[in-house]
């Protein structure tokens, strides 16, 4: 199987960054004399783009439509980050995701708490919890405040 052939096998399971086919297809290179691997991974990441079966842009915003519900910009941003997505590749879905990050923050902390913090222990957790899934300290904070709110309003 040649490395443009492995490349299209993979991205036809699912979308890749072009860091990270790049760092897929360097284990299938066959060291030949006078060939540079990386060259080689090169004009085959080159090829794929010109076909357009390969998009950081694409890449991007799967990741993000995947990530949706469940975690925040900030995490989102990191995974773009370690997925090799250039800043300006990833503004959309990143611009996205910070509009969503209220919504979706009261949505996980519902699923997973559904109760207000009783002291400051609990609360610290919780705050732990949903900063851990990527949510914004600002976001995280007016969720538990605004639940608060909403539940002792309810009273």
């Amino acid at each position: 199987m040649t490395l443009y052939e492995r490349a299209i096998a993979c991205l036809a399971r699912r979308e890749y960054s072009r860091a990270e086919l790049a760092r897929k297809l360097v284990a299938h290179t066959e060291a030949a004399e006078g060939v540079d691997p990386s060259a080689l991974i090169a004009a085959v990441l080159d090829r794929l783009e010109a076909e357009n079966l390969l998009s950081d842009i694409r890449y991007a915003e799967m990741l993000g439509h995947s990530r949706a519900g469940r975690h925040g910009s900030l995490r989102l941003r990191q995974d773009l980050r370690q997925g090799g997505v250039s800043e300006q590749d990833c503004a959309i879905p990143l611009a996205e995701a910070q509009a969503s990050d209220l919504e979706h923050c009261r949505t996980v902390w519902q699923r997973k708490f559904a109760a207000l913090p009783v002291d400051l222990k609990d609360r610290a957790r919780q705050t732990r919890f949903l900063l851990s899934r990527g949510f914004p300290g600002r976001v995280v904070a007016q969720v538990l405040k605004g639940c608060a709110d909403e539940d002792w309003a309810g009273d």
